[in-house]
């Protein structure tokens, strides 16, 4: 099956295990094709999907993935001893988990197309990961909490894994417990990948953006919590701060005296 086809076929069987989607027809146009898979990828809850649909789901995400082009964390450079600044689309990196910027409910962005990294992740992971973290959420039987994390596995993505982390929304001023928190999460996150023997985690710019935490204070908790959590305790884990944004990029560079050594891959759209 070529990868139109199996785009095809995806859209088709998405639109018959939603009866609300009934009037809508298939696209001519491949743009379209694609934003229309995405919006039903996103939109469609935690729920078992045939060896048929997976198998074709795999494939077809795979490609995209390859087609985008993947980056490994070894062909990388550190700009530290043990650091790294890596500007591009975290779904396309090869290293041992990834970092999500996840919500409460832990399930995803269910906002057709949207833009944000949660959004991302989900789609390029597949429908298996939602399940996977419906269920998790199920033995938990509470939201997860702000500041903490929990661990999957990546399915379709390059990495291995992805760690979901919940930042601190910023409402207002920016508070010391909101500090508090998103040092936190890079806190959980570093915890949880060591415990399970994980050797290189990229974090993404955890509760910037829409989460409205500046993303110059942001970047020092990042870069000051991840060098003491090293050092302390004397892990040799490699940590990649992924920025997909120039602005990032900027403020990465400059906090970690970078200069112009940040890696740099084409972002997808």
């Amino acid at each position: 099956m070529r990868q139109e086809e199996r785009r095809r076929w995806l859209i088709r069987a998405l639109l018959r295990e939603s009866p609300e989607w009934g009037a809508v027809s298939l696209p001519e146009e491949e743009s379209e094709q694609r934003r229309l898979l995405r919006a039903l990828l996103n939109v469609r809850p935690p729920l078992p999907a045939s060896e048929e649909f997976l198998s074709v789901q795999d494939a077809y995400l795979r490609e995209e993935i390859r087609r985008k082009g993947i980056t490994d964390v070894a062909a990388l450079s550190p700009v530290r001893p043990g650091l790294y600044l890596w500007q591009g689309d975290i779904t396309t990196l090869r290293c041992d988990a990834i970092v999500n910027a996840a919500n409460s409910q832990l399930l995803g962005c269910f906002c057709p197309n949207h833009g944000c990294i949660d959004n991302a992740i989900h789609t390029y992971s597949g429908v298996q990961l939602r399940l996977a973290c419906a269920e998790q959420m199920e033995r938990q039987g509470h939201e997860e909490e702000t500041g903490t994390a929990k661990l999957t596995p990546a399915f379709n993505l390059p990495s291995r894994f992805v760690l979901h982390t919940v930042g601190p929304i910023v409402r207002g001023r920016l508070t010391r417990e909101d500090e508090r928190l998103l040092a936190s999460c890079y806190r959980s996150c570093l915890e949880l990948a060591e415990v399970n023997g994980l050797r290189s985690v990229a974090f993404c710019c955890i509760s910037t953006g829409e989460f409205r935490f500046p993303n110059r204070r942001a970047a020092e908790i990042a870069v000051g919590t991840v060098t003491a959590y090293l050092a302390q305790s004397r892990n040799k884990m490699e940590v990649i701060f992924n920025v997909f944004q120039d602005q990032d990029r900027d403020i990465y560079q400059d906090i970690l005296g970078a200069g112009g050594a940040a890696a740099r891959v084409p972002c997808a759209k």
